[in-house]
């Protein structure tokens, strides 16, 4: 990889505050300031490639979840609300448009009269199935600036950080 020569927009904004602040140490801005901009980027490519399947990067995470919980398919909306970390307001707007797309039903839980399930349709994992190669297809021409060996260590260094500040799991 050639070694960059040219300051970009986070190197003028940590220039900036030494100038103006020569007390303050910015360094992290150098880091968080990339991740969140490349972030936001990736981000937005992200929704162009699910735009052509009619559904956002929010529905897409509905239904990559159901898809990764595997057959049959099917996790409760309670369990689709913790994994995404939305309110149940936020969950019952996405499931109603994916299920109105007809990617997915709702139908009552068998174990449970009072509860709901949601099953991923077969017309929904053909469209999870489809959307999630094409957006790996963007995340790895992103990654393919980087040598292998440094895609590797940038995955364990964001891992070790997210660590540092992620409350434990169960």
């Amino acid at each position: 990889m050639a070694e960059r020569t040219t300051p970009d927009d986070v190197d003028v904004i940590v220039d900036q505050w030494r100038r103006e602040r020569p007390d303050m140490r910015p360094e992290p801005m150098a880091v968080f300031g990339r991740v969140y901009r490349l972030a936001r980027l990736v981000g937005d490519a992200q929704e162009q490639v699910y735009a052509r399947w009619g559904i956002t990067r929010g529905e897409f995470d509905v239904l990559a979840s159901l898809r990764r919980a595997g057959a049959p398919y099917t996790l409760s909306p309670k369990a689709l609300t913790a994994a995404l970390m939305l309110t149940s307001g936020g969950m019952t707007g996405r499931l109603d448009k994916l299920e109105r797309a007809g990617l997915l039903r709702r139908s009552p839980d068998p174990a449970d009269r009072r509860a709901l399930q949601v099953t991923l349709t077969d017309a929904g994992r053909r469209v999870v199935e489809e959307a999630v190669d094409a957006g790996l297809e963007v995340q790895r021409r992103i990654l393919d600036a980087l040598p292998a060996d440094d895609q590797a260590r940038l995955a364990d260094l964001l891992r070790d950080l997210l660590a540092a500040v992620e409350p434990e799991r169960p």
